[in-house]
């Protein structure tokens, strides 16, 4: 019995890339680095938003993570930085957004 040929690779072309970049942004929400938002588990600053996947996964130790969100609880005093993968939903709340200039320079 003959098996057929494994298909080839796939290549993502530029629609699906853009489509999967609005997805991954809207799951992100308005965190960025310097906002602080509010949910039932508290309020956190936003110290850093990692978009390489391969990075997102070693920090959330998810095979699946395309992206994470360092943040830091702010009613913690000595609150260190963790890594999240929640995505923005109703019940998050932007207390403070980011700086623009400072978003600006991040994304270069």
């Amino acid at each position: 019995m003959t098996y057929p040929a494994p298909p080839p690779e796939a290549v993502p072309d530029a629609v699906t890339s853009e489509a999967l970049r609005r997805v991954i942004e809207e799951q992100i929400g308005p965190r960025e680095p310097g906002a602080i938002y509010q949910n039932t588990d508290g309020a956190f600053e936003v110290l850093a938003v990692v978009r390489d996947p391969q990075r997102a996964r070693e920090l959330l130790g998810r095979r699946c993570a395309q992206w994470a969100v360092i943040i830091r609880d702010v009613f913690q005093a000595n609150g260190q930085p963790f890594a999240v993968g929640s995505v923005w939903t109703s019940s998050d709340r932007l207390v403070r957004p980011a700086d623009q200039a400072h978003r600006s320079a991040v994304r270069r």
